[in-house]
């Protein structure tokens, strides 16, 4: 048994306790996937074990005010810390907490020991003072706590597994087509240009759009400063829709996800050489459109002052849209501008085509293909949802991939297309340079639509 009345107060099992949640501590930031999840788990019942052995600790102190407003303070410096070890290049000594979650993790499990090893005695019996008398008493009380608390544990885990249920009856309801699209958005951690979260508009926005694809960038609020929020669950399950959360959080990045109305038959995290800047994703995955595989690359790059780390990753992900199948797409953040030296790295190595190389007014995100028609192209307007629009495209997987013509006349007519091609009309119709109005609409000299030029 694990709760703190009924755990051995012996050195011998005090200590086997301490290694085993240090063991889990040390497994959660180096063992992958389940092995770390299974790590987590332990450090978790670890800290359920210890914290009505601190509590007590604090209440019987001589000065519990003294002793919380340290504690304060010390949680503050582990969040900054926290902060510093992914924001390291804008912060004053950032480069000496360089992704140096271990050495924070380290620092709060010492204090965890120390506590326990000098105070670890006084648990709730002790805290309240049970006489021997009323012992049997406290027993029996205890046996009902512990029994509310496992039914407690039992209807939480009844209604997670309803919600996965629910879930998965949203699941794979995609119709069968040869049309899909895509859509990238650079998202900041789910909260609004005013600060509140978005994310309730931001499923609705989603949605409007009939977007199959989506990838979203800067989405990794898991991170204590930010919210301890896991938006790719909570957008999955809101659209129904399959996911993938991307690089963990324990590798330092800003987070990418990954959201897709068909099935993710595989996919691949990829950290991308960052030997001088804040570390940059990337994801490479498959999906299953009805019979119809088509390769995703997804990428968000460097900040526009590290040269050298937007040359190497610009290499590297131009090696992964090479080495894809016939059929890909691309969506990136690149702060790069239309024809520079990364730009043209993507293009000409990763042998992929720009989905719409005359719109010469963009600026990080990008959208391209292979082995794909092009069939449309649109941006959409943030209106302070985010500080970024939103930019998709439609394509069409061709029968034959050795044998087919890309559509390459442009028009802003939707009438020259069939209907099923034509993006919402939620958004208005197409509109030159920038909408400053806080509504979504179509922006920026779009949509525009590809047809053949006959």
């Amino acid at each position: 048994q694990v709760w703190p009345s009924s755990l051995p107060s012996s050195c011998v099992c005090l200590r086997t306790n301490i290694v085993t949640g240090a063991a889990g501590a040390a497994s959660l930031l180096s063992l992958p996937t389940w092995g770390g999840a299974l790590a987590g788990d332990i450090l978790a019942i670890f800290t359920m074990w210890t914290w009505p052995r601190i509590t007590g600790s604090f209440v019987s102190s001589l000065h519990p005010v003294k002793v919380m407003t340290m504690a304060m303070l010390v949680y503050l410096l582990e969040v900054f810390f926290c902060a510093w070890c992914t924001a390291y290049k804008f912060v004053p000594g950032g480069i000496y907490a360089r992704e140096r979650s271990d050495i924070l993790l380290g620092i709060i499990m010492l204090f965890i020991v120390i506590d326990l090893l000098v105070d670890g005695k006084k648990d709730l019996g002790s805290l309240f003072g049970i006489k021997n008398s009323q012992k049997p008493l406290f027993k029996q009380s205890e046996k009902f706590i512990k029994l509310f608390l496992w039914l407690f544990v039992g209807i939480g885990l009844l209604g997670l597994g309803l919600r996965y249920k629910a879930y998965e009856k949203k699941l794979g309801h995609g119709l069968p087509k040869k049309e899909f699209s895509a859509l990238i958005w650079p998202f900041r951690f789910g909260y609004d240009n005013e600060g509140w979260s978005n994310l309730e508009r931001s499923s609705v926005l989603l949605k409007q759009t009939g977007v199959d694809f989506i990838t979203i960038i800067e989405s990794d609020a898991s991170k204590p400063f930010i919210g301890n929020n896991d938006l790719t669950m909570w957008l999955g399950e809101e659209l129904g829709f399959y996911t993938d959360f991307g690089p963990s959080t324990r590798d330092h990045t800003w987070g990418m996800m990954v959201l897709s109305r068909y099935p993710i038959v595989h996919s691949r995290h990829h950290l991308l050489p960052s030997p001088e800047g804040e570390i940059a994703p990337s994801l490479s995955l498959t999906v299953n459109f009805t019979g119809k595989l088509v390769d995703f690359v997804v990428a968000h790059f460097g900040n526009e002052e590290e040269d050298l780390d937007r040359k190497l990753q610009a290499i590297t992900v131009s090696h992964l849209l090479k080495n894809s199948s016939e059929h890909v797409v691309f969506l990136g953040y690149i702060t790069s501008a239309p024809g520079s030296r990364d730009y043209l790295q993507l293009i000409e190595n990763g042998n992929v085509k720009d989905i719409d190389s005359t719109d010469r007014d963009r600026w990080c995100s990008y959208i391209m293909y292979r082995g794909l028609i092009r069939l449309g192209y649109a941006r959409i307007s943030h209106a302070g949802l985010s500080d970024s629009e939103l930019q998709m495209a439609k394509f069409r997987i061709p029968d034959d991939a050795n044998s087919y013509v890309d559509n390459d006349k442009i028009t802003i007519d939707p009438s020259e297309v069939p209907a099923e091609v034509h993006f919402s009309s939620r958004f208005g119709s197409y509109k030159e340079g920038h909408n400053y109005e806080k509504k979504h609409h179509f922006h920026m000299s779009t949509p525009k639509y590809f047809k053949q030029n006959n």
